[in-house]
């Protein structure tokens, strides 16, 4: 193949293709592809604390050496990566090839990213292991962050440089790192930790699952592992596990401890959710030799409650619409009026209350409208849109004229006096039976 983008165009024709025609036979099983993505390789020497610069970033290609994939018949005509050509660009583009990869889950994503009009945003960068006793072979590596836009699944893996006995083989100009002969530098995975969704939206209440997945090398050892919370600038301890114990800091946190050392699962169930438990959770896996991390912001929501009602009988009548238990803070309103046989228009004016904050963290809040019926009357809707909503929610009423209001006045006492008067002629006529049975 020539580039990483006419591997995309290829691979995206490949995927219309199939969408038209019937599914390979191979279809639905496992099948081992090179992914290929763009990526920055970041040079942070001399800027320790520092932002790096926009010159330190030079293009890089990674290439996932034998990922598995699930094969949905779109990947019959799709061929491993063959490096060469793209070396000779100038400066040279430096192509790590990463080996004996652990199975990323959600791998489809990587690969199938700019087809479905989402990006990967990939950097690799040096990376220096924990050990004091590391070698200074085992020094030699790097790190690999790769995430898909839109809160898709985010992978960082830890690769080791593998050393080319070959005394003729070539090194990269700058970097002084051994190259193959195919003019690519040589890695193997070590480490790696994935999240499959980088942002979830949860309901106040509710229960979720934040899930962390990590994989090793034989000969690594599982040290510890920390979820920590940050928001607004302050952090704080969630859960840890360490020395095959686990300590839950916040009610409710728990992870299995089965799962973590069979699986290498280390996802954090959260139960109950408030309000403060929103934020950006951190996963941190800490082996014998490495350390790595994600990130997983937790939104929370909760959905307003709408009751209309009318404050006053006094002319001109005022609407008040409560709004009650949303999260979080934005949130709109919309005033319609709609009279018999027309479409509802828009209608401005409003004020709101002052807001309203209650113990569990929800805002409430009370917008008023001063109502004009007209001569025939009209509804009024108050309508509210808010994030955890799928579509706007909304309180009506009718609002009658003052004209019909003293006609129906005038009616209900009308009626009411004539009411009256039967049940005294009534009580009339019956007095006279009364009193012929009383002599008799």
């Amino acid at each position: 193949m020539g580039t990483e983008a006419e591997w995309c165009l290829l691979l995206c024709l490949a995927l219309s293709t199939a969408a038209e025609t019937e599914p390979s036979a191979a279809a639905g099983q496992w099948r081992p592809v090179d992914v290929v993505l763009d990526c920055f390789l970041v040079d942070e020497s001399g800027h320790h604390g520092t932002l790096v610069r926009s010159e330190d970033r030079v293009k890089a290609l990674l290439v996932l050496r034998q990922v598995p994939v699930l094969d949905d018949g779109s990947l019959e005509d799709f061929t491993d990566f063959q490096g060469g050509a793209l070396v000779r660009d100038d400066p040279p583009t430096v192509i790590f090839e990463a080996s004996d990869l652990i199975q990323i889950p959600e791998a489809k994503a990587l690969l199938h990213a700019d087809c479905g009009g989402k990006e990967v945003t990939c950097e690799i960068s040096r990376y220096f292991p924990q050990a004091r006793e590391a070698s200074a072979e085992t020094a030699a590596s790097f790190i690999a962050n790769m995430q898909v836009s839109e809160g898709g699944p985010s992978v960082s893996v830890v690769m080791k440089i593998l050393r080319d006995t070959d005394s003729g083989a070539a090194w990269h100009p700058t970097l002084s790192l051994p190259l193959t002969h195919q003019g690519t530098v040589q890695t193997a995975v070590e480490f790696q930790v994935t999240t499959r969704t980088q942002s979830l939206n949860y309901m106040l209440g509710s229960s979720v699952s934040l899930d962390c997945g990590f994989s090793m090398a034989p000969g690594l050892d599982l040290i510890s592992v920390d979820w920590r919370l940050q928001h607004k600038g302050s952090g704080q301890l969630i859960y840890r596990w360490t020395a095959g114990q686990g300590q839950a800091e916040r009610e409710g946190a728990t992870l299995e401890p089965e799962q973590l050392q069979t699986a290498g699962d280390a996802s954090l169930i959260l139960s109950s959710l408030k309000v403060k438990d929103e934020g950006a959770y951190i996963c941190q896996i800490t082996t014998s030799l490495y350390r790595a991390q994600q990130i997983i912001q937790l939104n929370i929501q909760a959905s307003p409650k709408v009751r209309l009602s009318l404050a006053n009988k006094a002319l001109p009548p005022t609407l008040i619409c409560n709004i009650a238990g949303y999260y979080p803070l934005d949130m709109a309103v919309t005033w319609t009026r709609e009279e018999l046989g027309r479409s509802p228009v828009q209608v401005s004016g409003a004020s709101f209350s002052s807001l309203r904050q209650s113990t569990a963290g929800t805002y409430s809040i009370s917008s008023s409208l001063t109502a004009e019926p007209g001569f025939a009357g009209a509804t009024y809707t108050c309508q509210v849109t808010h994030v955890s909503l799928k579509e706007p929610l909304g309180a009506s009423t009718w609002v009658v004229p003052p004209e019909q209001k003293m006609a129906l006045g005038v009616i209900f006492a009308s009626g009411l006096f004539f009411l009256a008067l039967l049940f005294l002629g009534l009580q009339r006529r019956q007095a006279p039976a009364r009193v012929g049975l009383l002599q008799a």
